[in-house]
């Protein structure tokens, strides 16, 4: 996942992942270790997006008070 990647995009990773592990009949060890990464790293951009977006409200809305 790039530096760049956007919460949707980091979030469409999370949900494609869930999804093949969920789907899956005969799960695959070998891929299992790369969608492990992705979605650590996917998960990683979420949460940076998630505390941004907290903070700038905490912001907006303390000076609002």
């Amino acid at each position: 996942m790039s530096d760049q990647a956007t919460f949707k995009q980091a979030y469409g990773v999370l949900q494609k992942h869930a999804e093949t592990l969920r789907t899956q009949k005969d799960p695959n060890i070998d891929d299992l270790l790369g969608i492990v990464t992705e979605s650590v790293d996917a998960y990683k951009v979420c949460q940076e997006r998630i505390a941004a977006v907290e903070g700038a409200l905490e912001a907006a809305l303390g000076k609002a008070v």
